[in-house]
């Protein structure tokens, strides 16, 4: 089967569709954005609490398989992607959106509140002055959509991407620099900033950038698993973002060991070893009106490699008490990884294994979650 029959095959009926400083912070700048005006904030379908949402990035195979096709036909066309994420019964989604074509947004809109689901947009920050108004493009763009929140990721992974303290400060001041840049923007369109735990910063860190950018408009996406790669542990991370939480990335994640380290893989929500009820217990105790959404990759497991030197150029700061405890983790928890791995599959495999974990992972979050 080709790789546009195997892409048809998937799309099914989508052809019809074209086309603790924060304390004070808080109390300085008067609370938090309200969220009282924010219908889609407030109720899903029927007036009841909104289901669950679908990052983008839960489809990244699906994605990259596509590139070749016309893009009103990528499932990554964000009228495309609501509409499968709709009949797959999640609630929203979170996605990138295009800039400047109004019509195509107001329509998007349209869809959205026609089918009960809210829009968050995924984003990036201003590089410069002079990239600003681009930045701030995007913000409009996610406001004409109906979103009220805008996921941004600043860096990537700290281990991978630096080979020294000096280059993990340097990128920690520019990312200040940039979210500086943005709060402005931001406050001036209303829509709220999701800074993302992305294996860059760890808790502290992130605090204590946040606290100095000193906006309400600025607060956190926080994705439940993703610290675990920089030592951290993952409840005590959701406690610790929990009151400047203005998105959730929900996924669950499985460990084991390997020569240089640990191997951390994104499974199915209920399939792996995070207290996810109890990390929803405390995002919503925090934040009722928080949405989630589904962010898992369909790929090999990651390789943290936190036994080598390269690993620790950027991380001196992290105490041997945090791996030590991190290890014990991972032994506990271990489990045996997919054999063969996802890259070794298949295309066509490769895609229904996907959307396969989608599935599940939304049975598992409506059954048991009751998201």
């Amino acid at each position: 089967m080709n790789r546009r029959r195997i892409l048809c095959t998937l799309g099914g009926g989508l052809g019809a569709v074209a086309a603790s400083g924060w304390s004070g912070l808080v109390a300085s700048k008067g609370g938090t954005p309200s969220s009282a005006s924010d219908s889609n904030l407030q109720s899903g379908r029927g007036g009841t609490r909104p289901s669950i949402g679908i990052a983008d990035f839960s489809f990244q195979l699906r994605h990259a398989a596509e590139r070749t096709l016309p893009a009103a036909e990528r499932l990554s066309n964000p009228a495309r992607f609501l509409e499968h994420c709709r009949q797959l019964g999640a609630g929203g989604i979170q996605v990138s959106l295009p800039s400047g074509d109004e019509a195509y947004l107001a329509k998007l809109r349209r869809q959205a509140e026609a089918g009960g689901m809210f829009i968050e947009a995924s984003g990036s920050l201003p590089r410069s002055d002079a990239d600003t108004a681009r930045f701030e493009a995007s913000v409009r763009a996610a406001k004409s959509a109906g979103a009220t929140v805008m996921r941004i990721p600043v860096g990537g992974r700290r281990y991978e991407q630096f080979d020294s303290a000096e280059g993990f400060r340097a990128f920690a001041g520019q990312a200040e620099s940039a979210l500086k840049r943005s709060a402005p923007v931001a406050e001036r369109h209303r829509l709220r900033l999701a800074i993302e735990n992305h294996k860059d910063f760890r808790v502290p860190e992130m605090l204590a950038v946040l606290n100095r950018v000193g906006s309400e408009w600025v607060g956190v996406c926080v994705d439940v698993g993703n610290s675990i790669a920089l030592l951290e542990d993952p409840m005590a991370v959701v406690r610790a973002y929990a009151p400047l939480a203005y998105s959730v990335h929900l996924k669950d994640a499985a460990v084991c060991e390997y020569e240089d380290g640990f191997l951390l893989d994104d499974v199915p929500l209920g399939e792996g070893f995070l207290d996810l009820a109890g990390m929803i217990e405390v995002l919503r105790r925090a934040r009722p009106e928080i949405q989630f959404c589904l962010e898992g990759a369909t790929r090999d497991p990651l390789k943290v490699p936190c036994l080598t030197e390269k690993y620790w150029a950027a991380m001196a700061d992290v105490s041997g008490y945090e791996l030590a405890r991190t290890l014990r983790m991972v032994r506990a928890k271990a489990t045996k990884m997919p054999d063969p791995p996802v890259s070794r599959l298949p295309l066509e495999k490769q895609l229904a294994l996907e959307e396969e974990n989608v599935r599940r992972s939304l049975a598992y979050a409506r059954e048991t979650l009751k998201l």
